[in-house]
């Protein structure tokens, strides 16, 4: 009678000792078919606009589900959350602007604006949380600092591309502005101002919703490579090139999480404080920066966004990896004091 839940045990432990996320490869076949049959004459305007109306589904849902309350009950780690807000804001777009001295020996200019695009989108969430849960963290703080370095980034990553972008970005041209308030902005207040109303389906929905998100940011990622293929601007990108990428991201990585693992130890945050730290400082979001990427550089996106692509897989395989072994080095009693902490809401 026991012998399907050994079977069933063993192929989660080995499901979960694979660091790929499955979503990637949905993104990669989009990217595939893009470059196969992108969107050209008449279909053009037509994945255009589905792209942009999934990018104000997506910041909706995105303002329908945060919950006031539980972010104002992680003001309290006010030292917690501005220092990841510091890393995520301020380490990350001064690293991608120390990048700049790579051009055009490593980098060309296009992939360094992607890097710094990258450098400049907020934080993960999901993610963060994942892996702060199973490096025995501080799971409630990781809530609050994913959830307040989305909705910082809302505002704060569109100002920084373009104050840093200048061109790439569209700077403070009016048209630029008018697309960050109405797809951005304006669909997430909405969101805000009726969760009263919407939040409880939302939250039953769950499920069915999350295939909404990664549905619309899959069309998102179909439009803009569409047109980079149209443009012809893949041949402006080889594979050594590429290479050199993947290099320039893993060193990227490697000092945030360095910079993290010290800093916070400098700082006199607990060893629960700082995993949460961590894994909250050095990642970036792929959810929020790709619908964003496609609002902010139009036609451009495609290689805007490949740099995030890229990085988003990596720091998977790399924070699973690093998750494992604050946990193997966690002290007795640590896993109680991380749920009771999670139970307490902070």
């Amino acid at each position: 009678m026991r012998r399907p839940v050994l079977p069933a045990a063993l192929a989660r432990i080995r499901v979960s000792r694979v660091p790929f996320d499955p979503y990637i490869a949905a993104l990669l076949g989009t990217v595939l078919l893009a470059a196969l049959l992108p969107a050209r004459g008449a279909a053009a305007p037509v994945a255009n606009g589905a792209s942009t109306g999934a990018v104000a589904l997506l910041f909706f849902l995105y303002g329908a589900r945060l919950s006031t309350r539980e972010a104002m009950d992680g003001v309290r780690h006010w030292r917690l959350h501005l220092t990841v807000l510091a890393c995520t804001f301020v380490l990350f777009p001064l690293l991608g602007l120390a990048a700049r001295g790579l051009v055009p020996y490593v980098l060309t200019p296009q992939l360094h604006a992607g890097l710094l695009f990258l450098c400049l989108v907020p934080s993960t969430i999901q993610s963060s949380i994942a892996f702060t849960s199973i490096a025995r963290g501080n799971v409630a703080a990781a809530v609050c600092a994913g959830s307040f370095s989305s909705v910082v980034g809302i505002v704060l990553t569109p100002l920084l591309v373009a104050l840093l972008l200048g061109g790439h970005g569209g700077g403070f041209s009016a048209h630029s502005l008018i697309s960050i308030v109405t797809q951005l902005l304006v669909p997430f207040a909405a969101g805000q101002l009726l969760r009263r109303w919407v939040g409880g389906f939302l939250t039953r929905h769950k499920k069915v919703l999350g295939y909404v998100d990664r549905g619309s940011i899959l069309l998102v990622v179909y439009a803009a490579f569409s047109q980079g293929v149209v443009r012809g601007i893949w041949h402006q990108v080889t594979p050594v090139r590429l290479l050199a990428l993947v290099g320039v991201e893993a060193v990227l990585l490697g000092l945030m999480l360095t910079l993290t693992t010290y800093g916070a130890r400098r700082l006199g945050f607990s060893r629960e404080d700082s995993i949460t730290i961590v894994f909250c400082g050095s990642k970036k979001s792929l959810a929020g920066g790709l619908p964003m990427a496609g609002v902010l550089f139009g036609a451009q996106a495609s290689l805007a966004v490949l740099p995030l692509m890229l990085f988003h897989q990596m720091q998977l395989m790399v924070c699973a990896v690093l998750a494992k072994r604050y946990a193997r080095r966690a002290p007795e009693g640590a896993e109680a004091t991380a749920r009771s902490r999670s139970a307490a809401g902070g």
